[in-house]
Parts: C-alpha cells; structure tokens; sequence
C-alpha cells in the first residue's frame, strides 16, 4: 500500500517540477521502492508531467496519465483506478492540475485516497512571484478553495517561490518570510523551501531540484 503525496497549488506555482524531483529522490534514497507518478491535469494543453515519461521510466518510476494528454484532443477523461495505483506502490505521487478544476478532479478520488492511502501528505506549493499568490493572504484564500474542491486537507507548504531561469539566491532568500506567514495564516507547517540546485544555496528544510519543466511564463512568450 503506497505512500500517497499529492501535490496542489495554483496554476504556474511549479507543482509538475517539485512532482517530478520528489519522485527523483524518493527513487535515489529507496532504488528498491516502486513509484508511480500520476498527471491529474485533465486539460490539454497543460498535461505538464505526462512531457517527462522516458526521463521517468528511465529511472524505473511509472507515469501514469490520461488517456488524451499530449493530444490535441482537449477532453477532461479520468481513467485512473486510484485504488490499484495505490495498491500496487510504495509511493503514489500526484500531480494536480491547477486551482478549482483540478482541485475537482482531484476530488473525484477523495475517498479512496483517504481510505486506502498507507499515508496522506497533500503538499500546497506556493510561488510568492507568481499572479494572485503574491501575498499569504491571498495564497491562503486559494488554498482554502482548493481543499473545499477537492475535500481533502492540506497537510504542508511547499515554497517554490522563483523567477525561472533568472532566480537568484536572493529571490529564494527574500521568500522565507512570505512562507512562515502562510504557515501560519493556514496552520500548516513548512514541507521543503524548494531551490534550484545550481544556486548553491542551503536553509532550514531546503530541497535540492533540478529545473525539468519550463516555467509557463516562459511557454506563454513564445
């Protein structure tokens, strides 16, 4: 019975990248553990991790994904049997499409997850540089839509707070106290300040990722 993490956020936070790093080093720290990543964006274009399935099963971790993603066919279809993904892992990573109409989605599998869940982390990743999550008010606003959605509880905070390409330690530096306020506002605790690895930069529950999955401000320029 798996371990589920699924992982929540607003659109743009950075869910998909911290998913596919998560997964990464649950693999490096436990080789013997079996991981399934599962894509819950049920809206194409956006069908975010399902980009990453070689890098991913190169590694021996599973993607699971619906059964449009990558197509040009924009059709919300859930086809997961959550209750055998959980079943048959050790770890069941979810990567949740953005705000209500995944949080929905998300919520179609509420029970199960709970019931069947060997453990239930939902991690809230948070982007202070991103639209409509720039203060831990509003932050804690959206969170409170997303748990009402989806019927599960947030049970951490995950500040991914980035620039992209042109993030400095500074930038992540400059985020630790929009963090702590959003932990407190939301009663949660911090699960990982997320920085990018070749920032060389270390602090209280920092995790270490590598930059997979383009920021989607950088997608919208072109």
């Amino acid at each position: 019975m798996a371990k589920a993490y699924v992982i929540t956020g607003h659109y743009g936070s950075g869910k998909t990248n911290f998913s596919v790093n998560l997964a990464l080093s649950l693999k490096q720290k436990q080789p013997d553990c079996k991981i399934t990543v599962c894509d819950l964006d049920i809206v194409n274009p956006y069908f975010r991790t399902a980009d990453f399935k070689a890098m991913l099963e190169d590694k021996n971790i599973t993607l699971a994904a619906p059964e449009f993603a990558n197509t040009n066919l924009d059709i919300p279809a859930l086809n997961f049997d959550m209750s055998a993904l959980l079943d048959e892992n050790d770890y069941l990573i979810i990567d949740v499409g953005g705000d209500d109409s995944g949080a929905t989605a998300l919520g179609v599998y509420a029970d199960t997850l709970m019931e069947k869940s060997k453990d239930l982390e939902m991690l809230y990743v948070v982007n202070m540089y991103r639209k409509l999550t720039e203060s831990p008010n509003e932050s804690a606003e959206l969170l409170r839509e997303i748990e009402a959605a989806s019927r599960l509880k947030a049970t951490g905070i995950v500040n991914n707070s980035n620039l992209g390409k042109i993030t400095t330690a500074e930038n992540v530096e400059d985020s630790i106290s929009y963090a702590d306020e959003l932990c407190k506002l939301t009663g949660l605790s911090l699960f990982a300040t997320a920085i990018q690895r070749s920032l060389n930069l270390y602090c209280p529950k920092a995790f270490l990722c590598d930059v997979f999955v383009k920021p989607i401000w950088e997608k919208e320029m072109r």
